[in-house]
């Protein structure tokens, strides 16, 4: 913010849009753009305050998803670590290219391809929802893994958010378990809002006070969102976020910045 900060109604909806993000990140998958989207339609933060003040939040989340997945053994299959590492390795390199990329957009131009974004996310999240579980592990090829966690890494430094907004459709897409391709997307969401934080501080585009507004929900998000993950069906779960992703897509795209 410039100086003023939010009244009530905006500190509770963006408390909001983290917790709803938190949830969306280890249920799902998709979910943490939801706290770049409330930052941007709620703050008059600058494209790269609203990506750098998301990714501090991301860290922790990150890092208590990938805790969560760890305890439930997911990340200590030696084929979803090994994928993990490609994922991390190749984030380290893309997320600084997605930070310059970002500090070179107007804020419109940011509304733009935000909104755009969210479409994606939304279309992928549906795709998801429409393909069969696989019934056994599939795990890409070492060439593939890197080349997505590239690509992932550039985006999610662009717009703030972490790895499994990306990851985990498109791991899924390639014949993943769901459980598997959660896990090694947090652990990849660790480097890329590390490395990426770096950058925007760099810059002087984080806020750190509305990191922490929309951070702690969102770190009680990522704990609801692993047992749900867990326990029980997340169709409705998913159905309600592409809802969600559809309606804001148009509005970031047409009224954003």
């Amino acid at each position: 913010m410039t100086g003023v900060g939010p009244d009530t109604t905006t500190v509770v909806l963006l408390a909001l849009f983290g917790l709803a993000a938190g949830v969306g990140i280890t249920a799902v998958g998709p979910g943490g753009v939801l706290a770049t989207v409330g930052l941007f339609v709620l703050t008059d933060l600058s494209p790269a305050q609203v990506a750098g003040t998301a990714l501090v939040t991301h860290v922790a989340t990150g890092l208590l998803g990938t805790a969560a997945y760890v305890r439930s053994g997911e990340l200590r299959e030696p084929g979803t670590r090994r994928t993990a590492w490609l994922l991390a390795g190749a984030s380290v390199l893309g997320t600084p290219l997605g930070v310059l990329a970002n500090t070179l957009v107007s804020g419109r131009v940011f509304g733009l391809l935000l909104g755009a974004f969210v479409a994606l996310v939304g279309v992928l999240v549906r795709y998801r929802e429409r393909r069969a579980a696989p019934t056994g592990a599939a795990f890409p090829s070492a060439w593939v893994t890197l080349l997505l966690g590239f690509g992932v890494a550039v985006v999610s430094g662009v717009f703030g958010v972490g790895g499994p907004m990306l990851t985990v459709p498109l791991l899924v897409a390639l014949r993943m378990p769901v459980l598997a391709a959660l896990a090694v997307a947090q652990a990849q969401s660790v480097v890329i809002a590390t490395v990426g934080t770096f950058g925007y501080v760099a810059h002087g585009a984080v806020d750190w006070p509305l990191a922490a507004l929309v951070g702690v929900p969102e770190l009680a998000g990522v704990l609801i969102g692993w047992r749900v993950a867990r326990v029980l069906p997340a169709r409705t779960l998913k159905a309600g976020l592409v809802v969600a992703l559809f309606v804001l897509a148009p509005y970031l795209a047409l009224y954003g910045g």
